[in-house]
């Protein structure tokens, strides 16, 4: 696992040579397993994963799962400070599949819809959407006020994915572990991922018998 720099020396180089990269943002929002979990796929597909994590999700990691920084860290190819402004994901030239925020925070959310990002996880965000990637948010934020729908139609108009994670009854889950994985895995479809966990409809599961 390489790490970025901070703001005074450059970022370290992609750890992964001609493999697709992932950007993983994790904010302070309930769902930080969602996070993890896109890591531990990213490795098992192949794809260099770089992470970006606020100051927030290091107090959420600990009090869900007693988890150290550093344990989470361990889970990326590449960990970019918050605060290095000169990472390689604060630039469009830096080539990238997208980027997904596990969980995504209302307040990341806000941040990325006006454009006036305060930190590397929201610039990093802008910059997919300027580059025309797909930018997939698993928003964790419930009930929703009007603001909030505004925000998240606002984000859906210039691009994003709103992607919160439901659970996927039809899969019969038959643990917490497997609801997330299949949320998960159905946000990394939309990279053009395919995990092995996701149980398809008409694949995995078989479709329900209409009358003729």
């Amino acid at each position: 696992m390489a790490t970025s720099a901070g703001a005074a020396e450059p970022s370290q180089p992609s750890s992964g040579g001609d493999r697709p990269r992932l950007v993983v943002g994790i904010s302070g929002a309930s769902g930080i397993v969602y996070g993890l979990r896109a890591l531990d796929a990213a490795r098992e597909l192949g794809v260099e994963s770089h992470l970006v994590m606020s100051k927030a999700a290091a107090l959420t990691l600990a009090q869900e799962t007693g988890l150290g920084v550093a344990e989470a860290n361990a889970r990326a190819d590449v960990v970019h400070k918050v605060g290095d402004i000169g990472a390689a994901v604060a630039s469009g030239s830096f080539r990238t599949l997208g980027m997904i925020v596990a969980p995504c925070s209302v307040r990341t959310m806000s941040e990325i819809a006006t454009g006036v990002t305060a930190s590397l996880l929201t610039r990093a965000a802008d910059v997919t959407l300027k580059e025309r990637r797909p930018l997939v948010l698993m928003v964790r934020e419930s009930p929703l006020h009007l603001g909030h729908l505004r925000t998240m139609a606002k984000l859906s108009q210039m691009g994003a994915v709103i992607a919160p994670p439901m659970p996927a009854f039809y899969a019969r889950p038959s643990s917490l572990e497997e609801m997330v994985d299949q949320s998960v895995g159905r946000a990394l479809d939309l990279f053009g991922l395919s995990w092995t966990p996701v149980r398809r409809w008409g694949e995995d599961l078989p479709t329900l018998k209409g009358e003729p």
